[in-house]
């Protein structure tokens, strides 16, 4: 459906906003603060189309890999931020236009996709007030490899001045009130009407930075073209050059899953989208594509983590009794999806051996049991009776699944994305229980409110192919659960 065509049919039911109801939610300590959907949430309530306040979302015991066992102290708090996606929205070499021919490639527009920055900066507010001991990103951070993706998302999370605009002065991207395109949503003219949204988009602002320690994971979206296809000269070109494709042939019909086309077919296609027609822009070498060696130097200087091998491997320790162990799934050779390579799954069990009595928390972008040799990774995963959960995102899905081993099971947590509804991350508390076994408690954790993220919640909850249609925000029992684990090799 064309995206003018789309939010005009919802804004024409749309009678008036809702009223905000200030509804106090039950929960933990832990939990208390503004965008804790432990004391209230967003919700379209009575289907008008427009997000307004909801009620707290309780904790609902997950009983089954244990019996609910008396809670006791905490042994420590995260935060679960992934898939942010901060966009040049502006470059050429965004493949924008490829949306309208659906899958592979329906996600390349967003109709809030000029607000990805401001959205990261209010998802890092809302973990500060939860104030963790350290937050978990598992990757897609960037959206299309650029350098200056890379910059504006470490400066939110590092904290300082942050410049979302690329290019020359001002917004000069594919929403542009004037373009005549009928599948592009343009904020200015089209219902919902936010008039000079993309203008405010572009205004440097200054960031907080998480004032936890933080920790990534890298995401297909990190290290290849619009999550795809390797950087080559042809779409480095592109990135940095001074034309944008403004049409596709219109006999492009490409066909295939998204892996067998990601590297061999997103050049071509943008090829094929310039020698029909172009139109100029401001040439800008900021958008020039990251090799992987520096993505991780740049990562290392921000965190402290280091690569080995040419993969983002590697453990810390939470506390006195938490390791997190975070692996690099990402295919270099091009393709969304995740892949294990040999050498990680020794170094996976040297750093299961390595965590002694302390508990495990395993993290990585793409979920491990659809990665290609990930069965071999969750295979040690069973041996290991200190396994409380694997976190990943990638899907854009709020997840929950139990997973029963010999060594006592262990939770398979999903985290929805910020570029899509619902926009949350994901609090989680690891405590102590009754009989030597552990609790996991975990909750989501709305965008903070105010500013123009909360239009890019509004946008991303109309958008007809996003989080909402896709069922991303997951069941009651995939957001807010008490997850039970059994004492060492108990079920």
């Amino acid at each position: 459906m064309a995206w003018r065509l789309a939010m005009l049919s919802i804004a024409l039911g749309v009678a008036a906003a809702a009223a905000v109801a200030l509804l106090a939610g039950g929960g933990t300590e832990a939990g208390a603060g503004e965008s804790s959907t432990l004391r209230a949430t967003y919700g379209d309530r009575d289907g008008d189309g427009v997000l307004e306040r909801a009620p707290a979302e309780p904790l609902r015991d997950r009983t089954e890999l244990s019996p609910a066992r008396a809670p006791g102290r905490t042994l420590a708090l995260l935060a679960h931020i992934s898939d942010a996606h901060v966009r040049d929205e502006e470059s050429p070499a965004r493949a924008t236009l490829l949306d309208r021919l659906g899958a592979p490639f329906a996600s390349t527009f967003r109709p809030q996709e000029a607000l990805s920055v401001q959205t990261l900066g209010a998802s890092v507010a809302a973990v500060n007030d939860l104030d963790p001991d350290a937050t978990l990103v598992t990757g897609d951070l960037v959206d299309s490899a650029q350098a200056n993706e890379l910059d504006q998302a470490l400066a939110v999370l590092e904290g300082g001045r942050v410049d979302p605009d690329s290019g020359g002065p001002g917004y000069d991207g594919p929403q542009d009130s004037g373009s005549a395109d009928p599948f592009l949503y343009r904020p200015d003219v089209d219902a919902p009407r936010h008039p000079g949204l993309l203008e405010r988009a572009q205004r440097p602002f200054t960031a907080p930075g998480l004032a936890s320690p933080w920790y990534p994971a890298v995401g297909n979206h990190d290290l290849l073209v619009q999550g795809e296809a390797p950087p080559t000269a042809r779409l480095q070109r592109l990135a940095v050059g001074d034309r944008a494709p403004a049409e596709l042939d219109p006999d492009l019909r490409p066909r295939g899953e998204v892996d067998e086309l990601a590297d061999v077919a997103l050049g071509p296609l943008l090829d094929r989208a310039l020698a029909v027609r172009t139109r100029p822009v401001a040439p800008d070498p900021g958008r020039r594509h990251l090799s992987p060696g520096e993505l991780f130097v740049r990562l290392g200087r921000a965190t402290g983590v280091g690569s080995a091998g040419g993969r983002l491997d590697y453990a810390v320790d939470v506390g006195a009794r938490l390791r997190v162990i975070v692996l690099d799934l990402t295919r270099r050779g091009g393709g969304s999806g995740g892949r294990v390579v040999e050498a990680q799954l020794g170094w996976l069990e040297r750093e299961l051996d390595r965590a002694g009595e302390r508990w495990v928390l395993v993290a990585s972008h793409q979920p491990l049991a659809g990665s290609e040799g990930g069965a071999r990774i969750l295979g040690a995963l069973d041996r290991s009776p200190r396994v409380v959960a694997a976190l990943s995102g990638h899907t854009h899905e709020a997840s929950i699944e139990p997973r029963r081993s010999a060594g006592g099971g262990y939770w398979l947590i999903g985290t929805p994305s910020l570029a899509d509804y619902p926009q949350q991350a994901r609090a989680l508390a690891l405590r102590e229980t009754a009989g030597g076994g552990v609790l996991l408690e975990t909750w989501m954790l709305d965008t903070a409110p105010g500013g123009v993220a909360d239009i890019a919640r509004d946008l991303a909850f109309l958008d007809a192919q996003g989080g909402r249609p896709q069922g991303e925000r997951g069941t009651p029992e995939d957001r807010n659960a008490r997850l039970y684990r059994g004492p060492r090799g108990t079920r």
